[in-house]
């Protein structure tokens, strides 16, 4: 008599319950499911409505920052009443609770931001009105074209794109990848990352489990991707040396040679007005050139940028 199978676990996975958010979880499960042999039904997806999708009319650096995309999963994840939840990785805030870690990266996906509304940004029209709620995007328009109008844009993709459609503005900024997982490749026009440069940890799915849970982590493991969390871990080194918060209007390239890593980072006044920057080459891990290309972006950081980052000193 042979022994019987052995059933597979019965995983919760949390997810704001956005309609890219449950693309993300979906496909997380696909891939987990793939790896270990697992049928679909072993992963139930367990959807939060997160604070950052119940405030729209005000930019989050204003009523709490990347912790309102998170709040509600860490509780849930912190009580038990999931596995592991699932985030958009640049919506993550740097600093996170001991308790949970960070078990795997999916593949980054097009790390790009794409422009709607215009085929370049020479193209926006003189005097635009231009939306977004991200101070990047916003200073770094600005930077390029300083004679626009910037107003807050906030909501999932059909939201902002909605908005746009009214008239609330001329143009704005969606994520490539965001659109790529709802299927709307067409929507925008992809900005060159050479001028253009995206935000920390853009493109990436990150997958967290509580820091004590063995069992979930090994798991995790088999679908990590060891080259985005190397990119990963450089660029949230970088953000956690700058001091930044959600107000800081701070752009990072990272991307994975044959040998060692290259980083590009731009820090801006929230006017566009003033901008500098900075690049590193590393090995995989290496943070310490990643700490000295923060300090000497801070040490050469001009009036309107230094206030919006942890100074030198």
């Amino acid at each position: 008599m042979t022994d019987a199978p052995a059933a597979s676990p019965r995983l919760r996975l949390g997810t704001r319950n956005s309609p890219l958010a449950m693309a993300q979880a979906v496909e997380t499960r696909a891939r987990l499911c793939a790896a270990h042999g697992w049928d679909e039904d072993a992963i139930e997806l367990v959807p939060v409505l997160a604070s950052g999708d119940k405030v729209l009319d005000r930019p989050l650096s204003e009523i709490g920052g990347k912790a309102l995309w998170t709040k509600e999963l860490d509780q849930w994840l912190g009580e038990g009443r999931i596995d592991l939840s699932v985030h958009s990785a640049k919506d993550v805030e740097t600093i996170r609770p001991r308790e949970f870690h960070f078990a795997a990266f999916l593949p980054r996906a097009d790390r790009r931001d794409c422009l709607v509304g215009a085929a370049s940004i020479a193209d926006i029209p003189q005097g635009a009105v231009v939306g977004t709620s991200a101070p990047r995007r916003a200073a770094q328009l600005l930077n390029l074209r300083p004679d626009c109008t910037v107003v807050t844009f906030r909501g999932n993709v059909a939201t902002r794109l909605g908005k746009l459609q009214a008239g609330e503005a001329d143009v704005t900024f969606l994520a490539a990848a965001g659109l790529e997982r709802l299927g709307q490749s067409e929507v925008g026009q992809p900005l060159d990352q050479v001028d253009w440069i995206p935000a920390a940890a853009q493109g990436v799915i990150a997958i967290e489990c509580r820091a004590d849970d063995e069992a979930t982590t090994a798991l995790l493991a088999v679908i990590d991707h060891a080259p985005t969390r190397a990119e990963l871990e450089a660029e949230r080194a970088l953000l956690a040396e700058l001091g930044g918060t959600c107000h800081s209007p701070v752009a990072v390239l990272c991307e994975t040679g044959e040998d060692v890593l290259s980083m590009r980072a731009a820090l801006f006044s929230p006017d566009g007005a003033e901008r500098i920057e900075g690049s590193a080459r590393f090995a995989a891990g290496d943070h310490a050139p990643v700490r000295a290309l923060a300090a000497d972006l801070l040490a050469r950081a001009t009036p309107g940028i230094a206030p919006h980052f942890r100074t030198a000193g």
